[in-house]
């Protein structure tokens, strides 16, 4: 590891919610918990999203429900960030060692990007207008199912390495 990047670990495992975190299971417990709580949001709106704009759930209007679905899940993704960055913080130089904990951040990345250029194109304004989703959406829908799972079964597996 590059000496500059062990220094900065090194500041950031330093900082008062790192220590905190250290110091009181019960805050760890707490935070872990706000953790898979954000996941559970996120997955638990981007999979029927998802799996609507594929065809396959046929609940209701996906003029309505698109937005909501996507804002939810977004909302959980920032959440989930958010928590997921201060337990980085407990110990960032084994959590960069490990491959799944890498896996995980990559997918993550990629699924964030496929959201946002999804919600950038004219197949979005489409499926909030109304129309059928188009090929490229289902495509981007596709991408999101696989990503965002991969993310969560990556996650899981960061404990097991």
């Amino acid at each position: 590891m590059p000496e500059l990047l062990r220094l900065a670990l090194e500041q950031l495992e330093a900082l008062p919610p790192a220590l905190w975190l250290r110091q009181s299971g019960t805050l760890y417990l707490l935070v872990n918990a706000a953790h898979i709580g954000a996941i559970g949001l996120l997955i638990g709106s981007i999979v029927p999203l998802d799996l609507r704009l594929l065809g396959v759930l046929k609940p209701g209007p996906l003029a309505l429900l698109a937005p909501v679905l996507a804002r939810t899940a977004a909302v959980g993704l920032g959440l989930a960030v958010l928590t997921g960055a201060i337990l980085f913080s407990v110990r960032p130089q084994e959590y960069l060692q490990n491959p799944a904990f890498l896996a995980k951040m990559g997918l993550l990345g990629a699924g964030a990007l496929n959201a946002w250029l999804a919600r950038r194109g004219r197949a979005w304004a489409g499926v909030v207008q109304g129309n059928l989703p188009s090929g490229a959406m289902r495509l981007h829908a596709g991408a999101s199912l696989l990503l965002w799972l991969g993310c969560l079964v990556a996650g899981r597996w960061i404990g097991f390495l």
